[in-house]
């Protein structure tokens, strides 16, 4: 359908699916021009009509209308020749455990586009093209909790066999066959051979019919526009193989057009098709046999040790360098080592600041300075494989510690026209990092080993709405969560009543204070008017004000004692504390560590002279 919109000048920035009511003549022709092609099966213009997808184009209140209108044109296209398939695609949205949108929400999401579809007259479901086998199974069971009309499901897969998330072909089957689908099998993403290697490595995970819809082969752009070069010619050669290796519903995906149909068709009428393989299908919970268990939280880290003790920790932040010398970063961290502090913290692009990778600076941290870093790890700069290709690199070369974070949106930086990829979340990382904690990957599949991250995640004490920060706290607790770092406190008593909603709400995680010592009276201003989630009390800009007075020092002094005096006063309810070092200058955050009892203040590093 798509594939001749766009080539009778649909623009691609247009929603394809609201056609079907401004522009039904044009739906209704393209459904005529498949079926007197010899399609058996008109698949509806709906592949995108869900809530989500259509709100882009303010258009959620019409799903019904879409969904409905969409079915009765290629009812009346298809006539008596050929049976209509409401087509389902995916949300366009990640849902959980990698995303914000619960199962139980996108399951009503696409309950709305299957009752349209079954009000305009449809005779059987279509959910295809989708990477993420539990959204997947969210469309089926929506098709299954309003009617029992047959369901071919379709996930899409890469040249190797696998879904974005890594889920290989043959798991796919087998679960799609343990949910109840009637048809299984694959389409798009791929031309027809590399579907037929798909089909010939896959097909005996399952006893279902198979599916493929494959491509006409690899698009290419000629002259602005998007082609299909693959021949009518060799796509039926193809499908006719597929069915030989026992398909039963071949069909085409992008690019193909009434003229490969009609190809296919021909070829077909002279093949009658072969049983195909049946087997033992796999259980849908080789995922969760698969995994291993975790590594124990003392033999991650030592910062994983001393969270397991219940010990008190210290961490102080240091921002990694702007430019390419890594030797300021070095020196603040030698200078922490030497005083005791159990780790350093480094932030991942704050503000959407440009600075070295946070990452790479802890991978020196720890090889030439020897002190734990916590690598601040956000959602923004990578796209989900990237996220599996950093994380498992950073094991490999020993990071441990990692502050899982969303990150903030690059228009808030210097470069506002960057791209924000946000394919996640940081309650989706913190699943995702737990999982490759029992030795999986995000599709499930075995890693060999289990990495031994030791998972924190952010927490703002002064949110607002702050029930909305503690529903996520709780996801994040329930993803895998294993310590928390706060906003920097500046309010004590908002921070109490912080502590009090948690144990209303019964939410235990050990919790690390942020707190941050203000360098000066323009600092203080900045933090309380400029940077998200800090909020600074009128009395405590108050006081760097009449401190300023006396001078910088004298402002710098009092932003100390602020400090030490919030600390003083939280040591006895959380498990440690953040100390951020203003500009670098990391002996403002050793000074606020004065402030703790002998018993929690970190312990000088052994002299050489002390470890001979």
């Amino acid at each position: 359908m798509g594939t001749l919109l766009y080539a009778r000048g649909v623009p691609l920035h247009r929603c394809y699916d609201e056609l079907s009511l401004t522009d039904p003549e044009l739906v209704r022709r393209v459904h005529e021009d498949y079926a007197r092609a010899g399609a058996d099966i008109l698949e509806t213009n709906t592949y995108g009509a869900n809530p989500v997808k259509l709100a882009r184009y303010g258009l959620e209140a019409h799903v019904h209308a879409i969904n409905a209108r969409a079915a009765e044109l290629a009812r009346r296209a298809a006539g008596d020749r050929a049976c209509v398939a409401g087509a389902i695609g995916p949300l366009g949205v990640r849902i959980e455990p990698y995303g914000p949108t619960s199962v139980e929400e996108a399951q009503a999401f696409f309950r709305s586009q299957v009752e349209g579809l079954l009000d305009g007259g449809v005779d059987l479901f279509v959910l295809e093209t989708f990477s993420d086998l539990l959204e997947l199974q969210q469309a089926l069971q929506a098709v299954r909790a309003v009617c029992d009309l047959p369901v071919v499901a379709q996930v899409t897969v890469r040249e190797d066999g696998r879904t974005t998330l890594g889920t290989d072909a043959a798991t796919c089957l087998a679960r799609l066959t343990e949910w109840g689908a009637d048809v299984v099998g694959f389409n798009c993403s791929i031309g027809p051979s590399l579907m037929l290697d798909v089909i010939e490595r896959a097909r005996s995970a399952t006893d279902r019919p198979l599916s493929a819809q494959p491509n006409a082969g690899l698009p290419k752009e000629i002259e602005g526009r998007t082609m299909y070069l693959g021949s009518p010619e060799h796509f039926a050669q193809v499908a006719l193989r597929l069915v030989r290796h026992g398909v039963r519903f071949v069909g085409g995906c992008c690019g193909t057009t009434p003229e490969h149909i009609a190809r296919m068709a021909n070829a077909l009428r002279i093949v009658r098709p072969t049983s195909s393989t049946t087997v033992a299908v796999r259980s849908p919970q080789a995922e969760e046999e698969a995994g291993t268990a975790a590594v124990p939280l003392a033999q991650r880290s030592r910062w994983g040790a001393k969270l397991a003790q219940g010990a008190f920790l210290t961490t102080v932040e240091v921002l990694p360098p702007r430019g390419a010398d890594p030797t300021p970063l070095l020196e603040a961290a030698r200078q922490l080592h030497n005083a005791g502090v159990d780790a350093v913290n480094l932030p991942d692009g704050p503000r959407a600041q440009s600075r070295m990778s946070a990452l790479l600076g802890a991978v020196l941290v720890h090889q030439q300075v020897g002190l734990e870093p916590i690598v601040h790890y956000c959602c923004r700069d990578r796209n989900l494989l990237g996220m599996l290709s950093d994380l498992l690199g950073a094991h490999a070369l020993g990071v441990r510690n990692l502050l899982l974070i969303t990150g903030d949106p690059p228009k808030m930086g210097p470069y506002p026209d960057a791209t924000g990829v946000f394919d996640i979340d940081s309650i989706g990382l913190t699943n995702l990092v737990a999982r490759l904690n029992r030795g999986l990957d995000p599709g499930g599949n075995p890693l060999g080993q289990p990495t031994s991250f030791v998972i924190g995640v952010g927490v703002n004490p002064t949110a607002e709405p702050l029930d909305t920060e503690l529903r996520r706290f709780f996801w994040k607790i329930d993803a895998g969560a294993e310590f928390a770092i706060t906003q920097p406190v500046f309010d004590v008593d908002q921070f109490f009543a912080f502590l009090e909603e948690l144990d209303r709400r019964n939410l235990r995680l050990p919790l690390v204070a942020g707190i941050w010592p203000l360098a000066s009276v323009r600092n203080a201003e900045f933090l309380a008017n400029e940077v998200p989630g800090v909020r600074i009390p009128e009395a405590v800009l108050t006081r760097m004000r009449r401190a300023g007075e006396q001078g910088g020092e004298a402002a710098t002094a009092e932003g100390v004692a602020i400090a030490q005096e919030m600390l003083e006063r939280l040591r006895p309810y959380i498990q440690g504390v953040q100390i951020s070092a203003p500009f670098g200058r990391v002996g403002l955050a050793l000074r606020v560590l004065e402030a703790l009892p002998a018993t929690d203040r970190p312990p000088p590093a052994p002299t050489p002279a002390a470890t001979r």
